[in-house]
């Protein structure tokens, strides 16, 4: 129980130093993605080697070679890599808010069905943000929030653990 209590603590902080500094943050999760699709890559070239029999066999390596050099690329060029991924969020979010008004229109007689479209234009309003001030705001936006996220996560983590600790005395 100590351990996961300062490991929710350690996450608290390290989110609160991703928003600090929101750059080496950003270009942190630019590497650990770098890595991810260098490795992910990898696995596709073995997938389709095992699937050589079934006709996956090119499709595997043309994959493979993809995952494999973006990754490299973001490695090698983790600022480039970083206006990537802000643009790619900027898109993601666009997409997002679409799907929001969609379901909000959709599910409109059930009551609650205002809360999904306030997300939808939120949602919508982080996107052209991003978009409307891309790619100069590369450097913060992947690691605010993926700041916040970590203070929302070690956050949540620690209440559990102490109202856990809470109920197991009573």
């Amino acid at each position: 129980m100590g351990w996961s209590i300062a490991l929710s603590v350690l996450m608290i902080v390290a989110g609160i130093l991703a928003i600090v500094v929101p750059p080496i943050a950003g270009i942190g999760a630019t590497i650990l993605i770098g890595w991810l699709l260098v490795f992910s890559g990898v696995m596709h070239l073995v997938f389709g080697w095992h699937t050589r029999e079934a006709g996956g066999l090119i499709w595997g390596i043309l994959l493979g070679i993809v995952y494999i050099l973006v990754g490299f690329y973001m490695l090698l060029h983790p600022v480039a890599g970083l206006a990537a991924l802000t643009l790619a969020l900027g898109a993601y979010l666009f997409v997002e808010a679409v799907l929001e008004f969609v379901l909000s229109w959709r599910i409109r007689p059930l009551s609650g069905w205002g809360w999904l479209l306030l997300d939808g234009v939120v949602t919508l309003i982080l996107s052209m943000l991003i978009w409307m001030t891309w790619p100069s705001n590369s450097p913060w936006v992947i690691g605010t929030l993926l700041g916040i996220s970590m203070i929302f996560s070690g956050s949540s983590r620690l209440m559990l653990l102490l109202a856990g600790r809470v109920s197991a005395k009573a």
